[in-house]
């Protein structure tokens, strides 16, 4: 009987965990707004992080930056569509600490279409720079082939609203994968 009651309340609590409310941020851009949902349960390290950010307006210069289509990365074997924001440049972003790598095997997240993710480059580096998946990206996940370390990117979040302006920030003219006019981000905690 002990054992059925405390499964029961474990139950309950996943349950009570899966109904609590995200927190929702607003991305305003000169093209449009994207509302994207930060999933503090699954992905709590790197949720708290970019919350944080946005709190302490680490992102007031942010910008979408880069873009990776199958048209600019005609030398990569393994090929992705996102698009890349942040801080852009390496001082900014060198002054802000790295975080412990969630892993998408540790989270369960996946690299679907419109997931929130963390830019990173050895695991433990991720901080300010992240980027929106266009089309599911398995080779992004925990095992993927696109970092040649296996561990994969740190998925957050998601696209509530607003694949199509990251749609067309993803097809705006590019050089070397560079936008040639970053698009300006204001990022917000939504409230209701």
């Amino acid at each position: 009987m002990r054992i059925l009651i405390t499964g029961l309340i474990v139950i309950f609590q996943n349950l009570s965990a899966s109904c609590q409310e995200l927190p929702v941020v607003k991305m305003q851009t000169s093209l449009g707004d994207i509302i994207v949902e930060v999933d503090t349960i699954m992905a709590p390290v790197t949720a708290k992080n970019f919350l944080e950010h946005i709190a302490t307006d680490t992102f007031i210069e942010a910008v979408f930056y880069r873009v990776v289509r199958h048209d600019n990365q005609p030398d990569n074997s393994i090929q992705i569509e996102v698009i890349q924001g942040g801080l852009f440049y390496d001082e900014k972003v060198e002054q802000h600490k790295g975080i412990q790598h969630e892993t998408t095997k540790a989270t369960g997240l996946k690299h679907l279409d419109g997931t929130v993710s963390m830019a990173r480059n050895e695991p433990g580096t991720a901080s300010t720079e992240f980027f929106i998946c266009i089309g599911n990206q398995p080779e992004l996940d925990y095992g993927g082939k696109r970092n040649p370390d296996g561990k994969g990117f740190a998925a957050f979040g998601r696209v509530l609203e607003g694949m199509d302006v990251v749609r067309e920030i993803q097809q705006l003219p590019d050089e070397g994968q560079y936008l040639k006019a970053p698009v300006k981000i204001i990022l917000s905690i939504k409230k209701e």
